[in-house]
């Protein structure tokens, strides 16, 4: 039975989700965030409906079979991914933009099935950063459709394969319906235990670390915490990445032969290691995510030390 996740193009789980905060500061946070609504009818009829979708094929042997040089108790927790060169890939092929962003969804289907039978816990994929939204209008509204179709379609496989969802990101900048279709499928999916998905959309990690400041700051300001009190746990505390039992990846893989980290997760990425493929985006399957884990374990990690 073949994986049939359906993404979105780049897309797709919880932070300190800006939208469910603890309850002495939601009074100064409906001005920052969006609250949360109830479950959405698309939602609901995807649980409906979820038996008419089918689910990757992980047989138990897979969960149990590396490929060969990869090694389990050397395996990252937690792998993010700068998925560039989806318009680059369309172009040289002379097809519309659009194309890219679809056979991106594609190898992101793969890479989530990857990952799910080899073991790694968590992936983190930006999809789409808050210098996005000067694009032309009509790629980002098509992206903003493709988020939306994909987790109305998918909603059913989460649920079934035991996947987690969070979005992090400046939620607010999104269409009204596809907050909500995030923020219910975050909240849906939060029990899930055997994958986590992160998708950063409308994200940025100069974002990321001034709204965990903003976020000290009412606390400071409401008498629950001291200034002197701030340091490095609690900052990670506030971190969109709180979402997840591994804040901080451990590989990040960025494609196109960009040798940039482009403004993503720049708190987390401190001790992570850093591994740039030629590939563009929809052209990296599993032999080069396999290549780029075999690099991540022949090398020794360092901590400053």
């Amino acid at each position: 039975m073949p994986f049939s996740l359906h993404f979105s193009p780049t897309p797709l789980i919880t932070a300190p989700s800006p939208l469910s905060k603890p309850s002495f500061l939601v009074p100064y946070y409906h001005t920052l965030h969006a609250p949360k609504s109830p479950l959405c009818s698309s939602m609901e009829h995807a649980l409906t409906h979820q038996g008419k979708q089918e689910a990757f094929d992980l047989r138990p042997e897979d969960s149990q079979t590396l490929p060969l040089g990869l090694r389990r108790d050397a395996m990252p927790s937690h792998v993010a991914v700068i998925m560039d060169g989806n318009r680059r890939w369309a172009r040289l092929r002379d097809l519309p933009v659009r194309s890219g962003y679809e056979a991106g969804v594609e190898s992101l289907r793969k890479i989530v099935e990857i990952c799910c039978k080899w073991g790694i816990k968590v992936l983190s994929v930006f999809a789409f950063s808050s210098d996005n939204w000067f694009r032309p209008k009509v790629e980002v509204e098509f992206l903003m459709s493709l988020f939306e179709r994909g987790m109305q379609e998918d909603t059913g496989i989460f649920f079934r394969e035991n996947i987690r969802i969070s979005v992090i990101g400046d939620l607010t900048k999104l269409p009204k319906a596809l907050q909500e279709l995030m923020v219910n499928l975050e909240e849906a999916t939060k029990n899930n235990t055997r994958f986590q998905l992160i998708v950063a959309v409308s994200y940025s990690g100069h974002y990321d670390v001034v709204q965990a400041c903003q976020r000290l700051a009412l606390k400071a300001k409401c008498g629950l915490i001291e200034p002197s009190d701030i340091n490095v746990s609690l900052m990670e505390q506030e971190l969109e990445t709180n979402c997840t039992e591994f804040p901080h990846p451990d590989l990040l893989i960025r494609t196109s032969g960009e040798f940039r980290i482009s403004n993503f997760m720049l708190w987390q990425l401190a001790y992570t290691e850093l591994y740039f493929a030629q590939s563009l985006w929809p052209d990296f399957g599993e032999a080069e995510f396999l290549k780029a884990l075999l690099a991540f374990q022949q090398r020794q990690r360092r901590y400053g030390v």
